[in-house]
């Protein structure tokens, strides 16, 4: 019912950024949240910020003051802005919302983030 694209990722160098960008496309929505979790190998999917439709963010403490969440709700595009990046901040990362009118969360594809030092 809800599809969500990723684009944005890619290999960068350390201390470089990246811009990810995740729409989501559907009938009937009423996207509350919108948020990005990551996945590096051999370790747990973890949240890395979200926000909601009031505007309030959550971030990770790991992208706290460097990663930086936005959302265009007319467009349903969820940004997240990562600077100074870092080798840890390698994963693939994946763009997640809840929408209130399919009391449902819906999850993308992923996209695949390099750091290298």
């Amino acid at each position: 019912q809800v599809q969500l694209v990723e684009s944005g990722g890619g290999l960068v160098q350390a201390g470089g950024s990246l811009r990810l960008s995740c729409t989501a496309s559907g009938s009937k929505m009423e996207i509350y949240r919108m948020g990005w979790y990551r996945q590096a190998p051999g370790k747990q999917r973890e949240l890395v910020a979200h926000i909601d439709l009031r505007e309030v963010t959550t971030y990770a403490d790991s992208a706290k003051g460097r990663y930086t969440i936005s959302r265009d709700s007319a467009k349903n595009t969820v940004y997240l802005q990562m600077n100074s990046l870092k080798p840890e901040d390698t994963a693939v990362y994946y763009c997640n919302i809840f929408d209130s009118w399919y009391n449902d969360e819906f999850w993308g594809q992923g996209t695949q983030v390099t750091v290298s030092s």
